[in-house]
């Protein structure tokens, strides 16, 4: 396991866990890495976050001591910095986010040169600098210096782009925008305004500590207020990096990640622009969604959680189209990451091309009732081997009558195992549970 570099990058609370000092030696790693035959250019972006500002120079400072040129979008979204390296020729890209983490944690996400998440050599290779493991760097020095460059331009050629993408005007469609007082508080909006749409935004006045505060697609219950209030057609909650999109249909209710996949997948299907007629998901998907595509006949293939993995499935096997339950969405024609705007576009092109309402999108593709207990145990690997919790979870499945699902996973960072079952009736759901906790329990793991 990386000491810093997570699925999602180095993240922690600022000052604390990352520091000026981190965000210095990556810069100067990256330079160095990128610049060993050439003068290497980076591009960087980050949110909202008080911190962001103060990690952004620390990079800077890096990379251009080590004879780098950084290349600053400014706040902007994490798609767009993925958008504009693998548009733009640079050697890679930096976030600067928490993503739908507090205003206190930050974060630094690296992206390879064709804006999908680093390979685990480079980050590797970036952890043994940050430990002292590697040869010191030397700073470049009289014209070998590199600069920083406002890049203002780069982040408008992604809002172009992502404006040609919709085949539709929005006229005349009353659009709900949530924007978390992140990095989609002026991009949601003006693709939104360009495109026609009648749109009502709220969460677009960030201070630097509000970010993600009772506000976007972690707490989207005010977007549901918002639409109702406002008798909107329909809404979109992204988060503090604008990497996922949650939808609220036009009566209140949410529709979740895994609906937008079963939307669109069928969308796609139906227009024959679905390889394999297959889409990727994770481990965590919901019942409901595999029921759902069962019902028109498409597959599926199921990844450990992360969108990372997701990604990794879909470039393997050339699919199209992918994501997680909490709004992580992947078109792959358009884009290597998750892109909370593309999302809420594609929604837009479903629901106009349909001649539907959201509602009725995504009737057919209910979501089970869910329970999911998080348990300490001695021994991760020990406790799912053990034969008695082994039994209990074909048991537990066996119980649900093959209406719903369990799953005993571990978790990435701690010594808890996360117990979980889906079916029909919440009561079906707790009784699993109950029946693998006793199991673990019962076999002495339990801590």
């Amino acid at each position: 396991m990386s000491k810093y570099f997570g699925t999602d990058g180095f993240r922690g609370e600022a000052s604390v866990d990352l520091t000026v000092e981190h965000a210095m030696k990556i810069g100067l790693f990256l330079g160095h890495y990128y610049g060993s035959d050439k003068k290497a250019k980076v591009v960087i972006g980050k949110d909202t976050r008080l911190s962001s500002y103060m990690l952004e120079d620390a990079l800077s400072a890096g990379l251009t001591a080590a004879g780098a040129d950084a290349y600053l979008l400014h706040v902007t979204t994490t798609p767009s910095v993925s958008y504009v390296v693998r548009t733009e020729g640079f050697d890679c890209g930096i976030m600067i986010s928490a993503s739908h983490n507090p205003y206190y944690d930050n974060g630094i996400k690296l992206l390879n040169g064709r804006g999908e998440k680093m390979e685990d050599e480079v980050t590797e290779a970036c952890e043994r600098y940050l430990d002292g493991e590697a040869e010191p760097i030397a700073y470049a020095t009289r014209d070998h210096i590199g600069k920083t460059v406002d890049y203002f331009a780069g982040r408008n050629r992604y809002i172009g782009y992502l404006i040609s993408l919709a085949r539709n005007s929005y006229k005349g469609i009353r659009v709900g925008l949530d924007c978390a007082n992140g990095s989609a508080w002026m991009i949601a909006k003006s693709v939104f305004d360009a495109l026609g749409a009648t749109t009502f935004a709220i969460n677009c006045s960030p201070d630097g500590t509000n970010i993600n505060r009772d506000a976007g697609s972690t707490h989207i219950e005010q977007l549901q207020k918002h639409v109702l209030d406002n008798r909107l057609d329909i809404g979109f909650a992204f988060d503090g990096d604008a990497d996922r999109c949650l939808a609220v249909d036009e009566k209140g209710e949410v529709v979740n990640g895994d609906q937008i996949i079963y939307i669109y997948g069928r969308h796609m299907k139906e227009r024959g622009n679905l390889p394999d007629n297959t889409v990727v998901t994770t481990v965590m998907s919901n019942y409901g969604l595999y029921q759902a595509l069962d019902e028109i006949g498409i597959g599926y293939k199921k990844t450990d959680v992360g969108d990372r993995f997701v990604s990794e499935c879909m470039r393997e096997h050339h699919h199209l189209l992918g994501g997680e339950q909490s709004g992580h969405i992947i078109f792959g024609k358009y884009a290597t990451t998750g892109d909370g705007v593309l999302t809420a576009i594609k929604v837009m092109q479903a629901m106009i091309d349909k001649d539907m309402p959201l509602s009725k999108l995504a009737e057919p593709c209910p979501m089970y009732p869910q329970v999911l207990k998080n348990v300490h145990v001695d021994d991760k690997d020990g406790t799912i081997a053990d034969p008695a919790v082994q039994a209990s979870v074909k048991a537990a499945e066996q119980s649900l009558a093959g209406a719903g699902r369990v799953l005993l996973r571990k978790s990435g960072t701690e010594p808890v195992l996360r117990v979980m079952a889906e079916a029909k009736e919440k009561e079906a759901c707790e009784k699993a549970v109950e029946m693998m906790i006793d199991a673990i329990r019962q076999s002495g793991h339990l801590c």
